[in-house]
């Protein structure tokens, strides 16, 4: 919005000229709705408690996820608010790409947002029927993705890269549809198996942010793009701006989510997060660098289905103590704090693999 409303008089006033620059734009969306995460914060949390948005036992985790019942949930409505304030301030309001991540971004939000209610007002255990769920998320990942394709001046959207190889692009063609719609939706879900500790899921959620921020504006540079040899998506650059909003978001977050947890995200935050996370990546054509950023996330997701694979194919063996497999660290022994941490270094190092790729070509 400020962009929209100062850059056409920065011909009048040259200082208005910084609100051109995405960089400058993405810094202070960051700042902004870090603040606003940090202010609206306790307010939201004692709301929630007020309204019973608390957290419930499902019975089956550790032992010790037990003292964690009582504390409200939901609190992503906080991200959510914030990062799209934020992102409707700072960013340029006719790039149609930032209206198909924030569609994404609030549409994931309201599914979450209904599933955490039934799971603590309705006292539903599983809330939303997981077909219900799939379905919601496949009609949200579709239109995104057809919108993405339709929107696209650059040519590139059934392109797939591939990091570490220079000229080894493939042109899905009409396989990329279902491919596009498979990312946003796993991504959606893996960070919602992630998000299992105080701080588990939004801090890798946050490197992510960062390092696709980046991809994002170098992509939207075309002699950026040209020089290190990577897809140019004419436009997309603006996204930088929506990811530092979520990085400022996120950080705000975790400020209550640190352990111990004043507030757990609920599927409203993880949901959304990481359908928002899909769609920009897919835009931006860096999916495959997506996968190596958000390793943890992968991680996670491969626990649980290589589990329940295991379970089925020895008739009730389990491969992990627990899955996701932040809970097989528990049952080893890991406190709670040591898995989180050292899921932050996986993603530290995940990201510096995935920024390596720049240049490994």
């Amino acid at each position: 919005m400020l962009y929209n409303l100062l850059v056409p008089l920065s011909d009048y006033l040259s200082i208005l000229n910084v609100f051109r620059y995405i960089t400058f734009r993405a810094a202070y969306a960051a700042v902004t709705a870090m603040i606003i995460t940090i202010i609206i914060g306790p307010y939201v949390i004692r709301k929630l408690r007020e309204m019973s948005f608390n957290m419930q036992s499902k019975g089956y985790e550790p032992e010790r996820h037990k003292t964690k019942e009582g504390t409200p949930t939901m609190g992503g409505v906080i991200i959510l608010g914030s990062a799209v304030c934020s992102c409707l301030l700072w960013a340029d309001l006719k790039n149609p790409y930032i209206w198909i991540v924030l569609f994404v971004f609030i549409s994931y939000g309201l599914l979450g947002f209904v599933d955490d209610y039934k799971k603590t007002i309705l006292k539903s255990p599983d809330g939303i029927s997981a077909k219900t769920k799939f379905i919601s998320q496949l009609v949200v990942a579709v239109a995104a993705t057809a919108m993405i394709m339709q929107v696209d001046l650059s040519g590139n959207a059934t392109k797939l890269a591939m990091p570490f190889f220079k000229h080894f692009v493939l042109d899905l063609s009409y396989f990329y549809f279902a491919f596009a719609i498979f990312v946003i939706i796993g991504s959606s879900n893996a960070v919602n198996l992630t998000d299992g500790l105080d701080g588990l899921a939004i801090m890798p959620s946050v490197i992510a942010f960062v390092t696709i921020g980046l991809f994002v504006y170098l992509t939207g540079h075309v002699k950026f793009a040209s020089y290190l040899q990577i897809i140019y998506v004419r436009n997309v650059g603006e996204l930088s701006v929506f990811c530092g909003a979520m990085v400022g978001a996120g950080l705000g977050f975790l400020w209550f989510n640190a352990h111990p947890a004043s507030v757990f995200m609920g599927d409203v935050g993880s949901l959304s997060i990481g359908g928002a996370l899909a769609t920009v990546a897919v835009i931006a054509k860096h999916e495959i660098v997506l996968a190596i950023v958000g390793g943890v996330f992968v991680m996670e997701t491969m626990s649980v289905i290589l589990q329940v694979g295991y379970f089925k194919m020895t008739g009730g063996k389990r491969l992990f103590r627990m899955a996701p497999i932040h809970h097989h660290f528990e049952l080893a022994g890991w406190s709670e704090t040591k898995v989180t941490v050292r899921f932050w270094i996986i993603s530290i190092i995940l990201a510096l693999v995935a920024l390596s790729t720049l240049k490994l070509r």
